[in-house]
C-alpha cells in the first residue's frame, strides 16, 4: 500500500500527543478530521487502541519509537497499513511489522492531505 493508497481509507489511529498545538500529531489529527476522516487519538486521549469502537483502516505513528511499539503490539485487530511518520521509526517497529505481515509505509499523513485531498 502505498500514501496514496492509505489516503483513500477512512478510519485513523494517531499515536502520539494529539493534545499539544506543537506536536505534529495534533496537526494530523485535527486536518484529517476536517477533511471528514474518522480519527481517534492514541497516547495522550485514549490509552490503547483496543479501546476503539470500530476496526482500524490505517494506524499512524507519530510517536516516539519506545512507545510505539508496546501500542502495536497490543493491538488485537487486523489494519490494513501503519504509516511510519519521520522520527517514528525503528528497527524494532520494522521487525515487528514484516514478523506480523502488516503492510508500512514510510511518510507523512500531512503530505498526503496535500497531494492525495479527499
Amino acid at each position: 500500500m502505498d500514501l496514496k493508497e492509505i489516503m483513500t481509507q477512512q478510519t485513523f489511529a494517531v499515536l502520539g500527543d494529539t493534545l499539544n498545538k506543537e506536536k505534529t500529531a495534533y496537526e494530523i489529527k485535527h486536518k484529517l478530521t476536517q477533511k471528514g476522516y474518522t480519527v481517534y487519538p492514541v497516547g495522550k486521549e485514549l490509552c490503547s487502541m483496543n479501546d476503539i469502537p470500530e476496526n482500524i483502516d490505517v494506524i499512524d505513528l507519530c510517536i516516539h519509537p519506545a512507545k510505539g511499539l508496546p501500542l502495536l503490539k497490543e493491538y488485537n485487530k487486523q489494519v490494513k497499513a501503519v504509516v511510519i511518520q519521520p522520527g517514528a521509526e525503528s528497527d524494532e517497529i520494522i521487525d515487528y511489522l514484516k514478523e506480523n505481515h502488516i503492510p508500512y509505509v514510510h511518510g507523512c499523513l500531512l503530505l498526503g492531505l496535500k497531494v492525495y485531498r479527499k
